[in-house]
């Protein structure tokens, strides 16, 4: 059953669809309105101070989902440092004030374990999410990592979930990422 703070897996027969192959997706929120998350496991080819020139530290940019993908968001593990954070489950938190928060990390009050930034996020309608997972686009776990999956989540991620999931998913964690190319 979906609600914020679970993990979404990408079912391996999501493999044509560009934004969500091989996604491990975070659910920040899940109620009668729709759906949010951010895919952990897509870093991008550049850090935060590319986008907000102020940040001079190198963290990394992941690439949150296909909606609003021009727009900044954030997920830490440090609400007493950031006024203004919405809890989303076990220790980790969505969003804040984005003025402090740039200071805090030039001031190196907050580290790369401590925060993950994302271009866009994953959205759903209303019951969209429902139907696909009746349609088995995704498997609902838990997170088991709480608040340290903001370090722990990389590019390696959705491999890692299919070798835990075990069964038929064992074939997939080694399967090419384009079958077309085998």
């Amino acid at each position: 059953m979906p609600r914020k703070g679970k993990l979404l897996i990408a079912e391996p027969a999501l493999t044509g669809d560009v934004s969500f192959n091989r996604s491990v997706v975070l659910l920040a929120e899940h109620n009668e309105e729709g759906s949010v998350g951010f895919i952990l496991n897509k870093p991008l080819e550049y850090d935060i101070g590319d986008l907000v020139t102020e940040i001079k530290v190198p963290f990394k940019v992941y690439n949150g989902g296909p909606v609003e993908q021009d727009n900044l968001y954030f997920i830490h593990k440090v609400p007493h440092l950031i006024e203004g954070s919405i809890e989303i489950s076990d220790g980790i938190y969505w969003g804040g004030d984005f003025e402090k928060t740039i200071k805090l990390i030039n001031d190196h009050k907050i580290t790369e374990s401590d925060i993950r930034f994302f271009l866009g996020y994953s959205g759903w309608d209303s019951l969209q999410l429902d139907q696909e997972l009746l349609s088995k686009s995704w498997v609902v776990v838990n997170n088991e990592y709480e608040s340290s999956i903001i370090e722990k989540s990389s590019s390696a991620f959705w491999k890692e979930k299919m070798v835990e999931l075990g069964g038929d998913y064992l074939i997939w964690s080694n399967a090419p990422e384009n079958p077309t190319l085998n």
